[in-house]
């Protein structure tokens, strides 16, 4: 058998189940005297709920249940609490209301749950729920970030004056001043990283049973953060954790908008439980763009001051965010800790000044998505170095250069405090620049010209701090049959966890891969874990496993002593083998498990760890893009990026996880928005009629190097790979888009970069 370690790239193991139609995702799973469940949503963005009758729907055919709030007040069910509750910077309480798990008095976004019909079939359901007669009073309702804040807005809670949630200022903002009044150079611009819908393959989802001899709820989920969710649907439901389990086996896809918890969780296994039944419920595809967390959703009036020599004095950003409905999930903070985190980027900024306003409004809530808070800061500040370069004549990687930290300065403390561990960032943006042959792009353009097309050259610096939840734990287990299972907090949800996580206990222990099982997924398996966000998985999950490593390395070293009957200094570990130095005695891994177990001493390990500090993955990404003048078709040409990603465990997987970054980026900056009528509150992008993913047509080959520095923040060396090509694609091709259109007089465009939008702004330049 083969031991494939760190720096190999073996295929994904996982693949062979998925492809031969042996996963097991929801729709997979078997139940027995299996229950629907189907939820009734408000049709109104915003209004009072008068009553609700469901006399009918509860005589209809096949229905075993009609639930509403008043169902949910009488059994003890809690509302879902955000995840964060203050500003994790200042401790100052957020205004939020709570959201209710189904809608009492008031809807507050079209898509908001009303009541849960339970049937013998979905048919059943569907009809049932057609059956129920809601009485509403319509209410103005507020769709955008701006018209909430606006004098006379109605007002979503009465527990959130204003509409908002948190208005903050930080940073320094008189050594901001008085940088702005002395500086040569100022350059200005209000952005609009706008709302996006993930569309995971899957749809969120969930089958709820209940115990009644146990007290226990379980939970077959579609959901990449089993342990923490779980803790916070208990807490609906008025039960302990321990009383509540979570099971996600395969989970296709996620992207964030699995990340948290969701009312849907808390109804089906209260469905469960009143039905004596296992109760399953699957998103619709429309439900999945009315009531999915949503991400972005964020304006910024930005400004950047430069000294004459081109060196970055200060930054000052307002920002306005729409947190939707409910401060959901991370909601306040995402907006206290990720998008404050790396502020200035890779750019030595002395002074920066933030002022954060974060406002509820009709529409889904918000929740996170590849980068959250740190896209939005990378956006920021590399669209205004491209923005300085055009008004004072600098060239825009000089510019670049010029500020970086170089490497003698790392780690780096920016301006808010934080420190980054490692990085060659100048070196990074020449590699990829060189990568890109940016030299030839002059001809590329000409030819591009010649054939009626305008083509521009633009690039970004990305940087994001990843490790989500601050606790993890693994266990490593001995089986008696030799193999060893690895069970883990962290989970997989489609990034080949299944084939990298044993490459680096195979990598530790010489054992070959094939002897390794990977175990997740399941909350009775392991105390607690952090989930997949922040692509934490390798750092936080890998952390574990390489001190778990150490204690059986340690512990295997006692047993193999004795049993070579050596001192225990004389033992070295080495290719999977205890070997006495200088001789040709030895025993291996396996066998030293063996005999552990039979003198009651296993080398079974757990090792649960609280990280200090983040890992940094940043490099630079360069686009080309070709446009059609007379239609504003943008079409993405050429793209290229030279990432650190620190040790990387698998290169074949690591550049899968950046590709599918890469394409989620361009769909935003290119085709993605989850527009709503501004009056109505009405989602008018509900389907893939009206909301374009990208497709394969759509994106050119990528090319992907790696400029890898060692990550000093854990003992692999590794740093989080999954997000980075989500952060620098958008502000990377917004400014390719620009530097075309510059020529005819374009200084900007709102949202994706549509034809019509396009086409737009040059007939506005014109």
């Amino acid at each position: 058998m083969t031991i494939e370690r760190m720096g190999d790239s073996p295929r994904r193991r996982e693949d062979a189940r998925f492809v031969t139609g042996h996963g097991a995702y929801l729709d997979d799973l078997k139940f027995d005297r299996l229950a629907h469940a189907v939820v009734l949503r408000s049709p109104h963005a915003h209004a009072l709920i008068r009553s609700i009758g469901a006399t009918a729907a509860r005589a209809a055919p096949g229905v075993l249940a009609v639930l509403t709030a008043t169902e949910a007040t009488a059994d003890g069910l809690m509302p879902l609490r955000p995840y964060a509750e203050a500003n994790i910077q200042t401790g100052e309480p957020f205004a939020f209301a709570a959201q209710p798990l189904l809608a009492s008095d008031k809807v507050r976004f079209a898509g908001e749950p009303v009541a849960l019909i339970v049937a013998e079939t979905h048919a059943e359901a569907l009809d049932a729920a057609e059956l129920i007669v809601v009485g509403y009073q319509a209410l103005p309702a507020v769709a955008s970030a701006e018209a909430a804040r606006a004098a006379g807005a109605p007002l979503l809670a009465d527990e959130i004056p204003g509409n908002t949630c948190l208005d903050w200022h930080t940073g320094d903002t008189a050594g901001t001043e008085a940088a702005f009044a002395t500086a040569a150079h100022v350059v200005s611009l209000d952005l609009d990283n706008h709302r996006i819908v993930m569309n995971p393959m899957e749809p969120r989802g969930g089958v709820g049973t209940f115990d009644p001899a146990t007290g226990r709820y379980t939970l077959h989920v579609s959901s990449q953060n089993i342990h923490i969710n779980r803790n916070h649907v208990a807490r609906s439901l008025g039960a302990e954790p321990k009383d509540v389990r979570f099971v996600a086996p395969d989970v296709g896809g996620g992207f964030g908008a699995k990340n948290f918890a969701y009312v849907e969780h808390a109804l089906v296994l209260w469905a469960a439980r009143k039905v004596s039944r296992p109760v399953k419920w699957i998103a619709s595809r429309s439900e999945v763009f009315l009531s999915d967390h949503a991400a972005r959703d964020m304006r910024a009036e930005a400004s950047l001051a430069l000294d004459a020599q081109g060196k970055f004095l200060a930054l000052r950003i307002a920002s306005l965010a729409n947190l939707g409905a409910y401060m959901a999930g991370a909601g306040g903070g995402v907006q206290t800790y990720q998008y404050i985190h790396l502020q200035g980027s890779v750019y030595r900024i002395p002074a920066i000044a933030l002022h954060v306003v974060a406002v509820v409004t009709n529409t889904a809530p918000i929740g996170v998505t590849r980068g959250p808070g740190f896209a939005e800061a990378i956006n920021i500040v590399e669209r205004l170095i491209d923005a300085a370069a055009r008004q004072t004549g600098f060239d825009r990687a000089d510019l670049r250069r010029w500020n970086m930290v170089p490497p003698e300065a790392m780690p780096m403390t920016n301006a808010f405090g934080f420190e980054v561990d490692s990085g060659h960032f100048a070196e990074s943006l020449d590699l990829a620049l060189v990568r890109a042959d940016c030299a030839g792009f002059e001809a590329r353009r000409r030819d591009s010209e010649g054939r009626g097309r305008l083509r521009g050259l633009g690039f970004a610096y990305h940087i994001k701090a990843t490790g989500g939840p601050p606790d993890e734990n693994v266990d490593v287990r001995f089986e008696a049959d030799g193999t060893i299972s690895l069970i883990t907090g962290t989970q997989h949800i489609g990034q080949g966890h299944e084939t990298t996580f044993p490459q680096i206990l195979a990598h530790r222990l010489g054992v070959p891969n094939a002897r390794i099982r990977l175990v997740q997924g399941d909350t009775d398996a392991i105390p607690f874990g952090g989930g997949h966000g922040s692509s934490r998985a390798t750092y936080m999950g890998g952390t574990a496993l390489w001190r778990a490593a150490d204690e059986i390395i340690a512990k295997g070293t006692v047993l193999a002593a004795d049993a070579l009957e050596a001192s225990e200094a004389d033992i070295r570990f080495e290719d999977g083998r205890f070997v006495v130095s200088g001789t040709d005695r030895a025993v291996g891994l396996i066998e030293v498990a063996a005999l552990g177990r039979d003198k009651g001493l296993p080398l079974d390990t757990f090792h649960a760890w609280t990280r200090e500090h983040m890992t940094f993955p940043n490099g630079a990404h360069v686009v080309e893009v070709e446009i059609d003048r007379d239609t504003g078709q943008v079409d993405l040409a050429r793209y290229t990026a030279v990432d650190d990603y620190g040790v990387l465990v698998n290169p074949m997987i690591a550049t899968g996880q950046a590709h599918g970054a890469m394409a989620q980026g361009a769909g935003q900056v290119l085709l993605e928005r989850a527009a709503y009528d501004a009056t109505s509150g009405q989602m008018v992008a509900a389907s893939f009629m009206d909301y374009a993913l990208p497709r394969a047509d759509d994106l050119p080959s990528f090319d992907l190097g790696f400029n890898a520095t060692r990550c000093t923040t854990n003992p692999l060396g590794v740093k989080g790979c999954g997000e980075a090509g989500a952060i620098a694609a958008f502000p990377a091709i917004a400014n390719a888009i620009l530097d075309a259109l510059a020529p005819l007089g374009v200084k900007g465009f709102d949202g994706p970069a549509t034809p019509a939008r396009i086409w737009q702004a040059l007939q506005e330049a014109r």
